[in-house]
Formats: structure tokens, C-alpha cells, sequence
């Protein structure tokens, strides 16, 4: 189901993409080279991941920090990078504002999922929405704020900014519970299972590409609130 999710959001975000560059005013030709560079990097990335976890390369917990925090913030750079960059400006432009807000929703199946895992005995309570895990508060709000915000236009821009706040406070709120729930020198939550789940394949696109995804959209729609964008 972990796989599953991560391929269909993927999926959105890809047309999405494509969708945007045809609205943008990045050169035609350009607009090719930009898709395929994408849709490499992107399936690179999960092939790396999904090797690496499948030889217990994040299952290894005795060093510090972690090894799934890797897979979490090397994407964090080159997303700033593209969120300041001349081309990713001219997409941010282009993209419908709502969509980096709706796309959020999937965080929606992620809790979910952590849930199922949670029934299962695979994951510790405090990671799941019966626990210290918000997140799913991100994605329920995430079509409301996208319509009324930027379709219907009846609620504030300070509504677009209070949500992004919002979520990646959760999304941090969660991440040190996952960190706190590892087996590590650091390890607070002492109930069992411990969090190594989200090291082994295929949950490892949770923090390798799920929660990438989710601290980008945070910061792509708040780049694009920046600019002052009206579309």
C-alpha cells in the first residue's frame, strides 16, 4: 500500500508538472528536457531507495544520526534551489495555486496506512493519529483551504500562510516521535515495536519520498504566496 501511495501521488505530481509547463513561459524545447530530467531524477531516487533499504542499508540503527534521516533531507537542498531558480519561478507562477495545497490530501492515506501498520504490531502507537501523530490534520484541511482560498476565494491568503505553518509543524511534530521511537542512544518511546519499520522496503518512501513531498509543496506554495501570484 506504501508503494502504491508513493506511485500514484507521483503520478499526480508528474501531470501535474506537465500540465504546468505547457502554461508556463519557459521555452518549448525546454519544457521537454525539464519533464524528462524530472521524471529521471524520480525514478532514480526510488530505485536507490528501494535497493539500499532491501539490503538493510537504514536498518542499521547503531550510528548517529539515523540512516532514514538521509533519505528525508537530501532532497531538501536541491528543493530550495528549484523554489529560487529562474526556471522554478516561472513554473511557480504557471502552477494553479490550489494545487499545491490539494495535493496535501494524500497525507490523508499515509495516516492510514501507519494505522493498518499499527494493528499489525508493526509500528508503536505514539506514530499513529491515536498517538502524538497530527499530520493527518494536514491533509483534511488541505481541499478546504485550497477551494475557499484560491477558487471560491472567500477565505484569506493569511489562511494559505497559517496552513503551511501549520503543516510543517506537524510534519516536524511527527518526525522527532518517529526519530524518538527508533532504537537509538536517543530512543524516548520505550513501548514496543520500535520505529524500524520505516527503514525496510516499502515503507521506506515514507520518509524518503512522501514526507520529501510534503515539505516541498509546504514550501513551493509558500514561494509562490511570495510572489503574488493570481491565477
Amino acid at each position: 500500500m506504501m508503494f502504491l501511495l508513493t506511485v500514484i501521488t507521483l503520478i499526480i505530481i508528474l501531470r501535474g508538472l506537465k500540465f504546468t509547463l505547457r502554461r508556463s513561459a519557459i521555452d518549448q524545447g525546454k519544457q521537454g528536457e525539464i519533464f524528462l530530467m524530472s521524471v529521471a531524477v524520480i525514478t532514480g531516487w526510488l530505485i536507490f531507495l528501494g535497493t539500499l533499504s532491501l539490503n538493510g542499508f537504514f536498518s542499521d540503527f547503531s550510528l548517529m544520526p539515523p540512516r532514514p534521516l538521509f533519505a528525508i533531507f537530501i532532497p531538501l537542498p536541491i528543493v530550495l534551489i528549484i523554489a529560487f531558480s529562474k526556471q522554478g519561478t516561472q513554473l511557480l507562477k504557471a502552477v494553479p495555486a490550489q494545487w499545491l495545497i490539494y495535493i496535501q490530501a494524500f497525507r490523508i492515506f499515509v495516516e492510514i496506512i501507519l494505522w493498518l501498520a499499527f494493528l499489525k504490531n508493526l509500528l508503536p502507537l505514539q506514530m499513529t493519529f491515536e498517538g502524538r501523530n497530527f499530520d493527518v490534520l494536514s491533509g483534511l484541511l488541505a481541499l478546504p483551504v485550497g477551494y475557499f482560498c484560491f477558487v471560491s476565494k472567500k477565505w484569506p491568503a493569511t489562511i494559505v500562510l497559517a496552513y503551511n505553518i501549520l503543516g510543517i509543524l506537524l510534519l516536524f511534530n511527527i518526525l522527532i516521535v518517529a526519530l524518538l521511537s527508533m532504537p537509538t542512544t536517543l530512543r524516548y518511546f520505550m513501548n514496543e515495536p520500535a520505529n524500524t519499520i520505516v527503514a525496510t522496503f516499502p515503507f521506506i518512501y515514507l520518509p524518503g519520498v512522501l514526507v520529501p513531498i510534503a515539505y516541498t509543496m509546504h514550501i513551493f506554495s509558500l514561494r509562490r504566496l511570495q510572489l503574488g501570484v493570481d491565477n
